[in-house]
């Protein structure tokens, strides 16, 4: 046995596999902890054995780029081994998404919910970016949520760099809800705007509680989205109608999204517009994002770990509490501690909006590496 594959023995007895909690056509993701200190991870068991050349691309996507991005709003990789045919992604656990919250009809989100999680989904973004990298997959359930309330981008596998910007890309990416126009029109030629477009849709879904562009077909999908938006114009948009692939849709008229949006301030409306322009040049980037009014208007976004959390959530937190309370048996006493607020089925007040569970999040931190 050589160096590298003593290596790669030594780490995979580092982790244990534990059950099986979701399987994909090229993927099974297991809960598995570390055999040492018994902490809880995920592993991400790749199957590369099928592919003629050996490796999916999308897996070496994912290590290549989750290995680059130290972020707390992008999940961690924690360590990668080789066994048999398979390729084995050591990541933080992470067992609620953002679709599992949304879906959650138990749950009440304050407008101040809603701005926290896209704060974190944009500090997030911004950090990729910034660093030349399109997620190209964001949608609910690939922002996944921590314990400790944080949201972390998740699932790299159709990322790439955009370093170059004359280099043609595929248009076949972004699950079709969340797929901007000019990638249903066929532009090989694109940037971070892709992404923002999807994160304008998990936004609106966010304040629905239900998809916003919800196509059946790419077709249908554009006559979705210009029947919430309306039909672009020349004006609009210039230069869509010599995209690859467009076509004629129909007309639309446009609808102010106040109608559909009616309890949204004024800065909600804007930066969520400004997110599904149509024309991606003159989409909002992640930077400007954060630093749009909407975030420092009352209510300021929700401090993470008072985020509204699921039944199986609010369990583990429970009993993290109390193996914290249990440490020192020969201490003077459990500190007493304030019980984690209870969001199930809770009303909205005047004091939650403005005050009490709004916490400002402090955008001056350097990014958490």
């Amino acid at each position: 046995m050589d160096v590298v594959e003593k290596a790669n023995a030594a780490r995979q007895k580092r982790w244990t596999k534990d059950r099986k909690v979701g399987e994909g056509t090229y993927a099974v993701v297991y809960q598995g902890r570390e055999a040492a200190t018994g902490r809880k991870v995920a592993i991400k068991k790749i199957k590369v054995g099928q592919f003629k050349d050996g490796l999916d691309m999308s897996a070496v996507r994912e290590v290549k780029y989750l290995k680059e991005l130290a972020h707390q709003n992008v999940i961690a990789l924690l360590d990668v081994f080789s066994s048999k045919t398979n390729l084995n992604l050591v990541l933080e656990f992470l067992d609620t998404d953002l679709e599992m919250i949304i879906k959650d009809r138990s749950l009440v989100f304050l407008p101040a919910d809603i701005k926290s999680w896209m704060a974190m989904t944009f500090r997030g973004l911004e950090f990729c970016h910034r660093n030349f990298v399109l997620h190209r997959d964001l949608k609910p359930n690939n922002l996944l949520i921590a314990s400790d309330g944080q949201l972390k981008l998740a699932d790299f596998g159709l990322a790439r760099d955009f370093a170059d910007p004359g280099y043609k890309m595929t248009c076949q990416v972004i699950t079709r809800w969340y797929r901007p126009p000019e990638l249903l029109f066929g532009a090989r030629y694109y940037s971070t705007a892709v992404d923002i477009w999807s994160v304008g849709c998990i936004f609106a879904e966010l304040m629905l509680r239900t998809p916003y562009l919800p196509g059946e077909s790419d077709m249908d999908q554009l006559k979705t989205t210009f029947r919430a938006l309306g039909t672009p114009t020349e004006e609009d948009w210039p230069g869509h109608t010599k995209l690859p692939d467009y076509v004629p849709v129909g007309q639309f008229p446009k609808t102010p999204l106040r109608e559909l949006f009616t309890a949204a301030t004024a800065d909600t409306l804007n930066l969520l517009g400004k997110c599904l322009i149509y024309e991606p040049r003159k989409r909002i980037s992640a930077k400007e994002a954060l630093s749009h009014p909407y975030f420092f208007a009352l209510p300021y976004p929700s401090h993470p770990s008072k985020l509204p959390k699921t039944a199986s959530q609010l369990a583990a937190s429970r009993m993290a509490e109390e193996a914290e309370t249990n440490v020192d048996m020969n201490g003077p006493g459990p500190a007493v501690k304030a019980a984690p607020p209870n969001r199930l089925k809770r009303k909205m007040s005047g004091d939650d909006i403005g005050r009490s569970v709004a916490r400002k999040l402090d955008f001056s931190q350097p990014a958490a590496a």
